[in-house]
């Protein structure tokens, strides 16, 4: 089981599933940004070197002190996820991954509205679409929520998988 912190917040890495321009970083702001620090590759200047290695940086350094990290960007496969969740796990942490299943044809109408860089090409939405891949517990997440829009302006969270059980950790 995670540590919890001193107000009974677990440890926690959020990973956030989805295609660009999803929701995502919405949901996080909403739901997650009270009690979740914030790592997103998106908010590297473009010319960053080794952006791989500083979002592993950042997410270990808000572990080390203590701070559940969402780590927000289209983590659309399991090259993406595996670094995550092992870091979580090496320091005591549970991964939660939040998937947002694909909708297209939504995804590509908010990008069509963002501004200057916020923008994606529709070609990368959809290269994206092409290695994205619904994550599970067999992954090697603790826990899975599925995130929709409610309708309403908010969102829908539902458990689709959870571990009751933390093997070989403590």
């Amino acid at each position: 089981m995670a540590p919890t912190l001193g107000n009974a917040r677990p440890l926690d890495v959020a990973v956030l599933v989805g295609l660009q321009a999803a929701g995502k970083s919405t949901f996080y702001r909403r739901c997650l940004a009270d009690a979740y620090a914030l790592v997103s590759k998106d908010l590297f200047p473009r010319s960053a070197r080794n952006k791989q290695q500083r979002q592993m940086r950042l997410v270990a350094q808000a572990l080390s002190a203590g701070t559940p990290v969402a780590v927000d960007n289209a983590n659309p496969s399991p090259d993406e996820w595996q670094p995550l969740i092992a870091l979580a796990h090496a320091r005591g942490a549970t991964a939660t991954a939040y998937w947002f299943p694909p909708d297209v044809e939504g995804s590509l109408l908010r990008n069509a509205v963002r501004e200057g860089g916020e923008r994606v090409p529709d070609v990368g939405v959809r290269a994206t679409l092409r290695r994205l891949r619904r994550p599970a517990l067999t992954d090697g997440f603790d826990a899975v929520h599925e995130v929709r829009f409610d309708g309403a302006g908010g969102f829908r969270v539902r458990m689709a998988e959870h571990r009751t059980e933390q093997p070989g950790r403590d």
